[in-house]
Protein backbone atom coordinates (compact mmCIF):
# COMPACT_ATOMS: atom_id res chain seq x y z
CA UNK A 1 0.00 0.00 0.00
CA UNK A 2 1.37 3.38 -0.95
CA UNK A 3 1.92 5.94 1.84
CA UNK A 4 0.31 8.64 -0.30
CA UNK A 5 -2.90 6.58 -0.53
CA UNK A 6 -2.90 5.98 3.23
CA UNK A 7 -2.34 9.67 3.96
CA UNK A 8 -4.93 10.82 1.42
CA UNK A 9 -7.89 10.39 3.81
CA UNK A 10 -8.14 9.87 7.55
CA UNK A 11 -10.16 6.96 8.93
CA UNK A 12 -12.88 9.47 9.92
CA UNK A 13 -12.95 10.92 6.41
CA UNK A 14 -13.22 7.43 4.93
CA UNK A 15 -16.15 6.72 7.23
CA UNK A 16 -17.86 9.95 6.11
CA UNK A 17 -17.48 8.81 2.49
CA UNK A 18 -18.98 5.38 3.28
CA UNK A 19 -21.87 7.17 5.02
CA UNK A 20 -22.35 9.32 1.90
CA UNK A 21 -22.40 6.19 -0.30
CA UNK A 22 -25.08 4.61 1.92
CA UNK A 23 -27.05 7.88 1.82
CA UNK A 24 -26.67 8.21 -1.96
CA UNK A 25 -27.82 4.63 -2.57
CA UNK A 26 -30.88 4.97 -0.33
CA UNK A 27 -33.14 6.22 -3.12
CA UNK A 28 -31.67 4.40 -6.11
CA UNK A 29 -31.04 0.83 -7.23
CA UNK A 30 -27.72 2.14 -8.60
CA UNK A 31 -24.48 1.09 -6.95
CA UNK A 32 -21.67 3.55 -6.17
CA UNK A 33 -18.09 2.62 -5.28
CA UNK A 34 -14.98 4.69 -4.57
CA UNK A 35 -11.51 3.36 -5.44
CA UNK A 36 -8.32 5.17 -4.45
CA UNK A 37 -4.78 4.38 -5.55
CA UNK A 38 -1.50 6.25 -5.90
CA UNK A 39 -0.81 6.12 -9.63
CA UNK A 40 -1.29 4.07 -12.77
CA UNK A 41 0.75 3.37 -15.90
CA UNK A 42 -2.46 3.18 -17.94
CA UNK A 43 -4.52 6.12 -19.05
CA UNK A 44 -6.91 6.90 -16.22
CA UNK A 45 -10.10 5.99 -18.07
CA UNK A 46 -8.70 2.54 -19.00
CA UNK A 47 -7.58 1.99 -15.42
CA UNK A 48 -11.02 2.98 -14.08
CA UNK A 49 -12.56 0.47 -16.51
CA UNK A 50 -10.17 -2.22 -15.25
CA UNK A 51 -10.94 -1.49 -11.57
CA UNK A 52 -14.67 -1.44 -12.36
CA UNK A 53 -14.38 -4.97 -13.74
CA UNK A 54 -12.03 -6.13 -10.96
CA UNK A 55 -14.56 -4.99 -8.32
CA UNK A 56 -17.24 -6.96 -10.20
CA UNK A 57 -19.21 -3.75 -10.69
CA UNK A 58 -20.29 -4.96 -14.12
CA UNK A 59 -22.37 -7.71 -12.49
CA UNK A 60 -25.28 -5.57 -11.24
CA UNK A 61 -28.78 -6.51 -12.35
CA UNK A 62 -29.53 -3.20 -14.11
CA UNK A 63 -25.93 -2.47 -15.17
CA UNK A 64 -26.09 0.68 -13.06
CA UNK A 65 -22.84 0.70 -11.12
CA UNK A 66 -20.84 3.92 -10.87
CA UNK A 67 -17.17 4.00 -9.92
CA UNK A 68 -15.42 7.12 -8.66
CA UNK A 69 -11.75 6.32 -9.34
CA UNK A 70 -9.03 8.54 -7.83
CA UNK A 71 -5.29 8.38 -8.64
CA UNK A 72 -3.79 10.44 -5.80
CA UNK A 73 -0.25 11.09 -7.08
CA UNK A 74 -1.48 11.72 -10.62
CA UNK A 75 -4.06 14.21 -9.29
CA UNK A 76 -6.65 12.65 -11.62
CA UNK A 77 -10.08 11.12 -11.15
CA UNK A 78 -12.61 9.38 -13.38
CA UNK A 79 -16.32 8.75 -12.96
CA UNK A 80 -17.11 5.52 -14.76
CA UNK A 81 -20.66 4.29 -15.28
CA UNK A 82 -21.86 0.90 -16.51
CA UNK A 83 -23.76 0.27 -19.78
CA UNK A 84 -27.23 0.55 -18.24
CA UNK A 85 -26.45 4.05 -17.05
CA UNK A 86 -24.86 5.13 -20.32
CA UNK A 87 -27.96 4.01 -22.23
CA UNK A 88 -30.39 5.69 -19.85
CA UNK A 89 -28.84 9.08 -19.30
CA UNK A 90 -28.48 12.16 -21.51
CA UNK A 91 -25.10 13.13 -22.95
CA UNK A 92 -22.94 15.15 -20.56
CA UNK A 93 -24.71 13.45 -17.63
CA UNK A 94 -21.59 13.24 -15.45
CA UNK A 95 -20.11 16.63 -16.33
CA UNK A 96 -21.83 18.45 -13.47
CA UNK A 97 -20.72 15.75 -11.01
CA UNK A 98 -17.12 15.97 -12.30
CA UNK A 99 -17.26 19.76 -11.94
CA UNK A 100 -18.38 19.55 -8.29
CA UNK A 101 -15.56 17.12 -7.45
CA UNK A 102 -12.93 19.14 -9.34
CA UNK A 103 -13.83 22.37 -7.52
CA UNK A 104 -13.20 20.70 -4.14
CA UNK A 105 -10.06 18.85 -5.30
CA UNK A 106 -8.49 22.10 -6.57
CA UNK A 107 -8.71 23.44 -3.01
CA UNK A 108 -7.21 20.22 -1.61
CA UNK A 109 -10.58 19.29 -0.03
CA UNK A 110 -10.49 15.66 -1.17
CA UNK A 111 -12.95 14.15 1.28
CA UNK A 112 -15.45 16.95 0.60
CA UNK A 113 -15.03 16.47 -3.14
CA UNK A 114 -15.62 12.72 -2.96
CA UNK A 115 -18.63 13.11 -0.63
CA UNK A 116 -20.14 15.82 -2.86
CA UNK A 117 -19.51 13.68 -5.95
CA UNK A 118 -21.04 10.57 -4.39
CA UNK A 119 -24.16 12.45 -3.25
CA UNK A 120 -24.55 14.14 -6.63
CA UNK A 121 -24.11 10.81 -8.44
CA UNK A 122 -26.80 9.38 -6.13
CA UNK A 123 -29.20 12.18 -7.10
CA UNK A 124 -28.48 11.62 -10.80
CA UNK A 125 -29.00 7.86 -10.46
CA UNK A 126 -32.25 8.32 -8.55
CA UNK A 127 -33.84 9.95 -11.61
CA UNK A 128 -33.10 7.01 -13.89
CA UNK A 129 -32.86 4.14 -11.43
CA UNK A 130 -35.26 4.81 -8.54
CA UNK A 131 -35.13 2.45 -5.60
CA UNK A 132 -37.87 -0.19 -5.65
CA UNK A 133 -39.14 -2.21 -2.73
CA UNK A 134 -37.04 -5.34 -2.53
CA UNK A 135 -33.91 -3.83 -4.13
CA UNK A 136 -30.80 -5.20 -2.48
CA UNK A 137 -27.43 -3.55 -2.04
CA UNK A 138 -25.50 -5.61 -4.59
CA UNK A 139 -22.02 -4.20 -3.92
CA UNK A 140 -19.97 -3.27 -0.87
CA UNK A 141 -20.08 0.36 0.24
CA UNK A 142 -16.50 0.34 1.51
CA UNK A 143 -13.66 2.23 -0.19
CA UNK A 144 -11.31 -0.03 -2.13
CA UNK A 145 -7.62 0.78 -2.52
CA UNK A 146 -5.00 -0.17 -5.08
Amino acid sequence: MNAKVEAFLTAEEEQEIVTAIIEAEKNTSGEIRVHIEATTQLDHFSRAQQVFHFLKMDNTKDENGVLLYVAVQDKRFVIYGDRGIDQAVPKGFWESTKEVIAQHFKKGAFKEGIVAGVLKAGEELQTHFPWHHGDVNELSDTISKG
